[in-house]
């Protein structure tokens, strides 16, 4: 269970696709307001940039927000996409290829400077967005939630994860998270109020004494949160992080655990957080309709659920035989390509309850 599975081309995931047409035809909605706002304050940062090695890519959205004058959340998205493919092109093996970039190309620097001013960057302007995406109830296939994940405006495609483990290794985990925290509670206000919405932590983050406040002081109602947390528990802090939660759990917040982890000490996670929903990430779901021993895994975790009374929750579900399996398995909720891709517009997020509503009018197909 990570903060992010993709890298950062996903953005493009939430580009205009024709079974989402509805799109143009709600101009007005508050929605795309509050993503145009966020891109054109992102875009504002990065034109505002006075670094001369980064002028190439400056001069490259420039041209873009021409091209897209009424559309900046479009330049964005098309920029990320040229600039990563750029960067994935400068990764490969030398070939005889013509390069790709100038000769002005920003010149490598020292990791340990290079992250810490990176990090700092995206701490100062903000540059991260939210996308989300859907978990649907099983058998059902309903929306009843949705993850939150986190999307870098970077040039270099680096995935999400790598983000925060770079933080981490300068000092700034906790502050990043936090930042990411804050843009998802704020993007969280414009996603129907009948669905929750699960946030990733880490544990020493969960702990911190920032996080109760930003909670209790969202919009959002604290039965719809869900606080997913990423990584191992360490022994000496299952008591600490307890506590940190509890006043949150007696509110309706509730805790989402990895159970993909490494033996006894995911089975002890489970068991001191007592939490009330076990993940299962792509690792498990894999193949499951061919996998005896997958299954029979799953099976254990499906009882270890229902001893603690938590949901079973399927993550990565890519083919109809993967949902096929999990849903004969007990899982009672997944996510994945197959369900439904990330997406950073809201009027992605009211297709996904539009569709269902006009599933629900038509009744099942023959």
């Amino acid at each position: 269970m990570s903060r992010d599975e993709t890298s950062l081309p996903a953005l493009t995931d939430s580009l205009p696709t024709a079974g989402l047409g509805a799109r143009a035809a709600l101009p007005g909605d508050v929605g795309e307001i509050t993503v145009r706002w966020q891109a054109r304050e992102i875009i504002d940062v990065l034109l505002a940039d006075s670094d001369p090695e980064s002028e190439w890519t400056r001069a490259q959205l420039r041209e873009l927000v021409a091209l897209h004058p009424d559309s900046p959340e479009s330049a964005l998205l098309e920029h990320l996409t040229l600039t990563t493919a750029v960067a994935n092109a400068e990764a490969e093996p030398v070939t005889d290829r013509e390069p790709v970039l100038p000769a002005t190309a920003p010149a490598p620097v020292p990791f340990t400077r290079r992250s810490r001013n990176r990090i700092e960057a995206v701490l100062g302007d903000k540059m991260l967005m939210t996308a989300f995406q859907p978990v649907r109830q099983l058998p059902d296939g309903q929306v009843i939630g949705v993850e939150a994940l986190t999307r870098f405006v970077s040039d270099d495609g680096a995935s999400a994860d790598h983000w925060f483990t770079e933080a981490e290794s300068v000092g700034l985990g906790a502050d990043l998270e936090i930042a990411a925290l804050l843009r998802a509670l704020t993007a969280a206000q414009t996603v129907p109020g009948h669905l929750f919405v699960a946030l990733n932590l880490t544990p020493t983050t969960c702990m911190d004494p920032r996080i109760q406040g930003l909670l209790e002081h969202s919009q959002l109602a604290m039965d719809r949160i869900i606080i997913e947390l990423t990584g191992q528990v360490p022994l000496d802090q299952y008591a600490s992080l307890t506590a940190a939660l509890a006043p949150l759990r007696l509110r309706g917040l509730r805790v989402a655990v990895d159970g993909a982890g490494a033996g006894f000490t995911s089975m002890d996670q489970v068991l001191e957080l007592h939490p009330d929903i076990i993940k299962l990430d792509r690792r498990f779901i894999e193949g499951i309709e061919s996998s005896e021993g997958q299954q029979q895994r799953v099976a254990a975790l499906a009882e270890l659920a229902r001893h603690i009374d938590a949901e079973l929750v399927a993550e990565g579900v890519e083919t109809k035989e993967e949902q096929s399996a999990v849903t004969a398995l007990g899982m009672t909720a997944a996510q994945g390509y197959l369900l439904g891709r990330p997406s950073i517009h809201p009027l992605d997020w009211n297709a996904w309850i539009r569709s269902e509503s006009e599933s629900a009018a038509t009744g099942p197909a023959s």
